[in-house]
């Protein structure tokens, strides 16, 4: 439009009706309006007056039934809520609202039960792991007995051959698991189509599969001394041989096609493509999907259960003799009649719990972090000029 042009300009589709100016919504983003006050007011006295209704049908029914309570509730406050929407702001704004109400329905059905355990798992397993700290992260459980106090005793062992068993499992499973990914992105044959269904049925697997196929396959030819971290840390690899292979193949099928034909264009060979090209690109998502897989394998218990032995002293060598392992103490002390062994299962859960958060975060931190930070070995520098 011209200086000197004197057609009227369209509207802004985007502009409050009431002051004109622009609301700040582009065409990706739908302009919805805000919540006020009134829906604020709309929202509680539906929630409070269908609370009230159920709670005189039970009362007068002499119904006690606290999860009952709260699923018919639900069911009312969405029907009565639904309807005050409808009849004070039309059908589209009461299907909006209910949409809203299900999705926060949802993500709290989900959030607060986990909530609640890992708040309950602190409360009585912190009271020990800070009862004589950082004792509880040394010691072994060699003083543990009926009358033991729980100050006697630590995690010490649990901990080394959880640490031994993963790393060992990791070790094996990663560049495993990362080929395989790679082979299933860059082919598509039956073979290819066999290796991910194989993929896909070990990802669903019970845990105990894999605890037992170790033990068949090699505690037992070895009797006695079949019994190891090693033989604990094969069968975590088998149950995140998987997890890694599926988290990676995703990760790596994003990378742009692009890329790979530019570094073919240049004459480059598929070997050289992958190592330099398509793994770099994809390192953060790598390192995410193996973090993700060694949280997953540290708190299995049954996979353990049969190979591992457990041990109340330190063995830090995972190739010879029996040696402990953090699940595999919880389930060997709540199996005591003791109230002490019960406690310090719950301090073992809470250094669990603490080990698998941490993973958790720590793969979360490099999800969203630059991707050009160096965070695998393969990555190397550029020659400088």
């Amino acid at each position: 439009m011209t200086l000197f042009d004197t057609r009227v300009a369209p509207p802004d589709p985007f502009a409050d009706p009431a002051s004109g100016t622009a609301t700040g919504a582009s065409p990706d983003q739908p302009n919805r309006r805000q919540p006020d006050r009134a829906a604020a007011v709309e929202f509680v006295a539906s929630a409070l007056g269908s609370l009230a209704g159920i709670w005189l049908v039970f009362t007068l029914a002499g119904i006690s039934a606290p999860f009952g309570l709260g699923v018919a509730w639900l069911l009312t406050f969405a029907t009565v809520y639904g309807v005050v929407c409808w009849r004070l702001h039309g059908i589209l704004v009461m299907k909006d609202r209910l949409a809203t109400l299900a999705v926060w329905a949802g993500a709290l059905s989900a959030l607060i039960p986990l909530i609640l355990v890992i708040v309950f798992v602190i409360v009585k397993g912190g009271a020990v792991v800070f009862a004589r700290f950082p004792h509880f992260f040394y010691g072994d459980m060699s003083g543990l007995g009926a009358n033991s106090p729980v100050t006697a005793v630590g995690a010490g062992p649990a901990i080394v051959g959880t640490v031994e068993q993963v790393a060992i499992a990791t070790l094996l499973t990663v560049p495993i698991g990362i080929l395989t990914a790679t082979y299933l992105v860059d082919n598509d044959n039956w073979f290819s189509r066999t290796v991910a269904s194989v993929v896909d049925a070990m990802t669903g697997s019970p845990a105990i599969i894999a605890g037992l196929f170790v033990y068949l396959v090699w505690v037992v030819p070895l009797k006695t001394s079949g019994k190891s971290g090693m033989a604990a840390a094969l069968a975590l690899a088998v149950m995140m041989l998987p997890i890694v292979t599926r988290a990676a193949q995703e990760v790596i099928a994003v990378v742009p096609g692009g890329l790979r034909e530019a570094s073919f264009a240049l004459g480059a060979p598929q070997w050289r493509t992958i190592s330099r090209v398509v793994l770099p690109t994809a390192r953060v998502g790598l390192a995410t999907a193996v973090i993700l897989g060694v949280a997953r394998v540290a708190g299995e218990t049954a996979p353990v259960l049969f190979n591992a032995g457990g041990n109340a002293y330190y063995n830090w060598d995972p190739f010879h003799g029996q040696q402990d392992n953090l699940p595999l103490r919880v389930y060997e002390l709540i199996q005591q009649p003791s109230a002490n062994a019960i406690r310090v299962a719950w301090g073992i859960s809470f250094v669990l719990v603490l080990v698998v958060l941490v993973l958790f975060i720590l793969a979360r931190l490099i999800g969203a972090s630059n991707p050009a930070r160096l965070l695998v070995p393969w990555r190397t520098a550029r020659r400088r000029q």
